[in-house]
């Protein structure tokens, strides 16, 4: 580094820097619990966006300032600090806010953005100058994973230590503590001052950190060989086993690939070292290394392949397209390690270093761009699902509609309103349906419903004539008590075209009522038959709607009325007599109750 002899003990020795790490941490954790607890309903109802923005914005900005802070320069962290935090809060109130602004691929994108712009910044100001090092922007990205996880597990520790007097304490009778740490601002303030203070301490013993990072860095290079054989094990295979195989043995090929891609990176730069001083030297592990480099591209490929397939088959939806921008960046990784290896032979790190960075570079700017709604991954989503509807590449039973309504923001619910008004009264009728549901799972009821009602066609006989049931009375018809929804159950109707009335026989309550009653005892008890009571079940419209009536009992047969209901049903002689009231009749015997 091109500093003054003093820098070093200008920077790391400075005692008061875990203190105030550890205020800046409270006050942040104190300010965020503030923020979103909003009573009893915490977390269930989203905040307001205004709150969820700011929030993003003290957290960001206190953790990129407790990681950036130095005694030389604090003031480019504290600028650093709130610009970071200032930025990322605004993306997340242009983004609309809620819950889902932490959970959502645009929040990972934007938080992967910051953290590569970290160490970054850390470079920078070391060097004062717009400056990257490799092997200073590589150590310094290292240690803050390395610090990331302490610090989480420092917390952890004094958690467990807070509980453990807490209950200690409880045995004498002194409940303060117990009775604080019910409290969520003191969890909250805690929380807050171990991450800042472990933060700080961990900061004053920076070349035990830095020790630490090596040795992580060790560990992990030793397992490069294992998955680089592994890796080339498998692309060998592939050639005699088929592309066709990873396709019919999961639908998560291309997370599969991804999360392989990523530990061949990992792995390989673990190696590779922050610098040529720092880089294995054991010919397995460089050889390991430059195995995970050449796999890096044909296993981007396959992903890439797997995606476009899962494309052209179900049509773009915003997962699919972020697993297509991250299928872009590995393939990027795959076509630079290629070229290393290819141009540096067994010296392809020296080629691999100043690729990382530059990629380093893209990757943050793009992940920044693509956290913001510039990039509007459901507008296109939304624009592709619906003109496959449209066309009549989708019948509008076999569409996602709880997607379209909850998965693709605004863009999909502007779509939703549109169809609603479609020419095509399917999917009109669909969506208007489905914009008077608030979740998805109740689309998914209607979806079942739905296919219910389709399947129940199939085992549906209707008497006296065979005619076509509206979906509104089959969908009633598939409750437990009616035709229910197995499909061995067969179900006979009695419904004529336009009739207000209909009555409902299934099959298995046929069979229950035909088999011989069972004659149980039970100590001195006497004996007594038992018998399902089931029978036919009634339903009435109203309007364009059918609501079931009741479902008609009756005591359990005699043997010759069993054999005649058995023939009967199976001759198909059903039907309505007056007794003078009307009752069901299956063979000339009456079925259930009498009726008005």
């Amino acid at each position: 580094m091109n500093e003054s002899p003093g820098f070093e003990g200008d920077t790391h020795s400075w005692p008061l820097r875990p203190m105030l790490l550890a205020v800046v941490g409270a006050l942040a954790a104190l300010a965020v619990q503030q923020l979103l607890d909003r009573g009893p309903h915490f977390p269930v109802i989203d905040p307001a966006a205004w709150r969820i923005a700011l929030t993003t914005a003290i957290g960001t900005g206190a953790v990129t300032f407790g990681f950036a802070f130095e005694r030389r320069r604090w003031w480019w962290a504290a600028a650093f600090g709130v610009g970071i935090g200032a930025v990322a809060g605004l993306i997340v109130y242009w983004n609309g806010g809620g819950w889902g602004a932490w959970y959502s691929w645009r929040g990972a994108s934007l938080f992967i953005a910051i953290a590569i712009a970290v160490p970054l910044f850390q470079t920078a100001r070391d060097h004062a100058a717009v400056r990257f090092p490799y092997a200073d922007v590589h150590g310094d990205a290292w240690t803050n994973v390395v610090l990331w996880c302490a610090c989480w597990l420092f917390t952890g520790v004094a958690f467990a230590l807070a509980w453990l007097l807490a209950a200690l304490f409880d045995l004498i009778g002194v409940h303060v503590l117990r009775d604080l740490l019910r409290h969520e601002w003191f969890t909250a303030l805690l929380a807050g001052a171990s991450f800042g203070g472990s933060l700080g301490l961990l900061r004053e013993r920076d070349d035990v950190l830095r020790l630490l990072q090596r040795v992580v860095t060790a560990v992990l290079a030793v397992l490069a060989p294992v998955l680089g054989a592994g890796l080339l094990v498998f692309l060998l295979a592939l050639p005699f086993t088929g592309l066709d195989a990873l396709w019919e043995a999961t639908k998560s090929t291309t997370p599969i690939l991804l999360s392989c891609v990523i530990g061949a990176l990992i792995l390989a730069n673990a190696v590779v070292g922050n610098g040529a001083g720092e880089e294995a030297t054991h010919p397995v592990l460089r050889f390991g290394a430059i195995a995970l480099a050449l796999a890096v591209l044909p296993l981007a490929v396959i992903a890439a392949i797997a995606t476009g397939l899962r494309i052209a088959q179900y049509g773009l939806t915003p997962d699919r397209l972020w697993a297509a921008v991250f299928v872009g960046f590995a393939n990027l990784y795959g076509v630079a390690y290629l070229v290393a290896v290819l141009r540096g032979r067994l010296a392809w790190s020296r080629y691999v270093r100043p690729s990382n960075l530059r990629i380093a570079f893209f990757v943050a700017g793009v992940g920044l761009l693509l956290a913001t709604p510039l990039a509007s991954f459901n507008a296109l989503a939304t624009l592709d699902q619906v003109a496959r509807l449209e066309s009549g590449r989708v019948a509008p039973a076999k569409f996602d509609w709880a997607a379209l309504a909850f998965d693709f923001g605004d863009p999909g619910k502007a779509a939703l309103r549109r169809l609603a008004r479609s020419a095509i009264p399917g999917i009109a009728a669909r969506a208007k349906q489905v914009a008077t549901k608030t979740n998805r799972w109740d689309v998914a009821s209607v979806d079942r419903a739905q296919a219910d009602a389709d399947v129940l066609v199939k085992r549906l006989r209707v008497m006296p004539v065979a005619v076509a049931v509206p979906f509104a009375l089959r969908k009633v018809l598939t409750d437990w008590q009616g035709c229910s929804t197995d499909v061995k159950d067969r179900c006979t109707l009695l419904y004529a075209p336009g009739a207000d009335e209909a009555v409902a026989i299934s099959r298995f309550c046929v069979d229950q009522l035909t088999t011989p009653p069972k004659v149980e005892t039970s100590g001195r008890d006497p004996a007594f038959a038992f018998q399902s009571a089931c029978g036919p079940t009634r339903y009435r419209r109203t309007g364009e709607s059918w609501t079931r009536l009741d479902t008609n009992m009756r005591a359990p047969l005699s043997t010759p009325e069993r054999v005649a209901l058995k023939a009967g049903d199976a001759a198909g002689k059903v039907e309505i007599r007056a007794v003078p009231a009307r009752r069901v009749f299956v063979g000339g015997v009456p079925l259930g109750d009498p009726f008005e």
